[in-house]
């Protein structure tokens, strides 16, 4: 046997040890993708985003993930680079409110006017309508770590509830928190939580667990139930927070859900980051195939670019969709609706933010 054949042949060999044995960061678990429906019934595609108005960001932000309504009448939103910015519409000009230091995500306003923050890289935060800026929680009252904290909302009585969406890949451990969800979502350990903080007592308890990567929080109207997107299952799950029950609500979803908001007639928006990968679905009960997955760059999944926003109600039906397939405006995370109609839509990605006029 040649020298050439020899080296080919430990070349090969090495190869193939590199995709049987190199090490990963994940420890995938087998599960049951649900099936896909695709752009299609309720969700047919159409190209209602199509008609979006755009307002640049500030030179160099991007990422407007979450967006809400100040008690002042303008857009807050969450940015990639750590700042919370305002819009005032009518001037179409940005100011900057504060910068956590981390990474922003989930937004909501109290009724006294406090911003509450879910802050990947920190946990809880909170800034006064002064500006005051406070950490509020890092872990939970058990000494658990708060490791990407995603989405929240508040109740009456003050009660903040918010998504824990990866107990086992820290968004700033990772560096990034898109990198930290596709590790999440590869894996598939059912590790997220959703928590809640109650002022009253200053605690920070689990309220739900075994979730891949728990992402929006919304309460319904009558603060019974919390609906609760779950990534990495394509459900959007409500919450019984009498009995404890939770149970799926809206789904299976052709993509990833991810911020859900409530309107002021009851109904929720929700963003589908991206549509369903039909190689990670394939490959749900194969483990091992996404490990190697996980070794070779070009395997690995991505999100694609498409633009998707979706409203549903109370009782779990899909009430539109809006869409634009040609992904002009990608990584659609949620929307919101002003008091005059008009509909803001927000993304992981895009240096620019989206505003709807139905």
């Amino acid at each position: 046997m040649g020298k050439v054949t020899l080296s080919v042949l430990a070349l090969i060999a090495g190869l193939i040890a590199y995709l049987l044995f190199w090490p990963v960061p994940i420890r995938p678990e087998v599960w049951d993708a649900p099936p896909d429906p695709g752009f299609t019934g309720e969700f047919e595609a159409n190209q209602r985003l199509a008609d979006l108005r755009f307002i640049d960001l500030p030179e160099g932000e991007y990422g407007p993930e979450d967006v809400a309504l100040g008690p002042d009448g303008r857009i807050y939103m969450a940015l990639h680079s750590g700042r919370i910015a305002a819009l005032t519409l009518e001037t179409e000009t940005f100011e900057t409110i504060t910068d956590t230091g981390g990474r922003p995500l989930g937004i909501e306003f109290d009724g006294e006017g406090t911003l509450w923050i879910a802050d990947a890289y920190i946990g809880l935060l909170a800034m006064s309508p002064d500006g005051d800026l406070t950490t509020i929680a890092t872990e939970t009252s058990d000494g658990s770590p708060i490791l990407y904290a995603d989405d929240l909302d508040i109740a009456a009585d003050g009660k903040v509830y918010f998504s824990d969406a990866s107990t086992r890949f820290g968004a700033k451990e990772i560096g990034d928190t898109l990198a930290a969800s596709i590790l999440d979502l590869m894996e598939h350990s059912d590790n997220a939580r959703v928590l809640v903080y109650d002022p009253a007592d200053g605690t920070t308890t689990t309220l739900v667990e075994g979730l891949t990567f728990a992402n929006g929080i919304a309460q319904s109207a009558d603060e019974r139930f919390l609906m609760i997107a779950e990534t990495g299952g394509y459900f959007i799950h409500r919450f019984d927070l009498e009995t404890g029950a939770i149970e799926p609500f809206v789904g299976p979803l052709p993509g990833f859900p991810d911020n859900v908001n409530d309107n002021p007639d009851g109904t929720f928006w929700s963003g589908l980051a991206s549509p369903r990968n039909t190689t990670m679905d394939d490959a749900s009960d194969r483990p091992f195939v996404r490990k190697i997955a996980m070794r070779v760059p070009f395997m690995a999944p991505a999100p694609e670019r498409y633009g998707a926003v979706f409203r549903f109600d109370a009782y779990g039906t899909v009430l539109e969709t809006l869409q634009d397939p040609t992904g002009a405006y990608a990584s659609t995370t949620g929307a919101i609706t002003l008091p005059d109609g008009r509909i803001v839509v927000s993304s992981l990605t895009e240096p620019r933010i989206g505003i709807l006029t139905p």
